[in-house]
């Protein structure tokens, strides 16, 4: 006798195509991010960075802001190292006065990772959203 499993063909699992089909987060941030930091010569391009990462991820806003918040995390990276690194050779410091340059060092490397990440964010966002709509 043969059985009912004989000549069907074996479909692989729902999980392993979830898996299979899943999109890469940290790549497709990785992607936003070289974006960003090459079109770094265009304002707000932090944006079209985060957007294409959204782009690529695909999904919900929910998702869309957290590949662009990863995105602008990776992105701010160089663009705070270069900053600080500029303004270290550039900076005399008065005798006494090394601890208010540091604060003022951290406080616009802050700054730069604050406007990256935000507007990364808003890219990840209206990339999800051109991925859904278009």
């Amino acid at each position: 006798m043969s059985s009912d499993t004989e000549g069907r063909d074996s479909t692989p699992s729902t999980e392993a195509d979830t898996e299979e089909r899943a999109p890469n987060t940290f790549f497709n941030a990785l992607i936003g991010a070289a974006v960003s930091v090459v079109l770094g010569f265009i304002p707000f391009s932090p944006i079209l960075g985060g957007g294409v990462a959204g782009y690529l991820e695909g999904g919900d806003t929910r998702t869309g802001s957290r590949v662009g918040a990863i995105s602008g995390v990776l992105a701010s990276l160089p663009f705070a190292l270069i900053a600080a690194l500029g303004l270290a050779v550039f900076i005399i410091v008065p005798e006494g006065g090394a601890i208010r340059v540091s604060i003022g060092l951290v406080a616009i490397v802050l700054i730069i990772v604050l406007y990256t990440v935000g507007l990364s964010v808003i890219g990840g966002v209206l990339g999800v959203y051109l991925n859904n709509e278009v």
